[in-house]
């Protein structure tokens, strides 16, 4: 059995305090091989990419673009807005991927988890932001598909993941995840 530390890199596609999507992955975090070494990667506070900031050393751009090159994975967790990827999400993948041929992207591998409170889990935002990562050059866990649907019925009152049909299939896909990360 591999037992290599892994330093991966989580990011959780939704602002909102009380988010369903932080509380999936405090979930993973809480069932996690003990050789993950999971840091989140901060979104809220990065302004808008633009190319004007490309020549200017900003320290929360820094910050993500040193985080992701750092990790040996990185972890999405996200919701769906409006059939896509959240607008900090997308801000996130733009800034990481400039300035032009200076991408932290190219190369790392990642897995996409989607929970949202309709019907279909979110898969079409997990469907867009693999077409991104995959357009960025990262490689991205295929099987199994991790698309949440109604997550706010396997939560309890206080927010805790108890439902064991979610719980089982995290830990299926975390098991996943960590044998492809090998």
């Amino acid at each position: 059995m591999d037992h290599q530390v892994r330093h991966l890199a989580l990011v959780i596609g939704s602002l909102r305090e009380g988010s369903y999507n932080r509380k999936v992955a405090e979930y993973i975090r809480s069932i996690a091989p003990d050789a993950w070494q999971i840091s989140e990667i901060e979104i809220a506070d990065l302004p808008l990419y633009s190319q004007d900031y490309d020549g200017q050393p900003i320290e929360c751009y820094e910050r993500v673009r040193s985080q992701i090159a750092a990790a040996d994975g990185i972890l999405f967790v996200t919701p769906e807005h409006n059939r896509s990827i959240p607008a900090a999400l997308k801000n996130l993948l733009d800034i990481a991927s400039r300035p032009a041929g200076r991408s932290v992207w190219a190369g790392k591998k990642a897995a996409v988890l989607t929970a949202s409170i309709g019907g279909y889990g979110g898969i079409n935002s997990g469907l867009h932001l693999r077409q991104i990562l995959q357009m960025l050059g990262v490689t991205v866990l295929v099987q199994p598909e991790a698309y949440l649907a109604r997550i706010q019925s396997a939560l309890d009152e206080q927010g805790v993941l108890v439902e064991s049909r979610t719980q089982h299939l995290l830990q299926q896909w975390v098991a996943a995840v960590d044998q492809w990360l090998s």
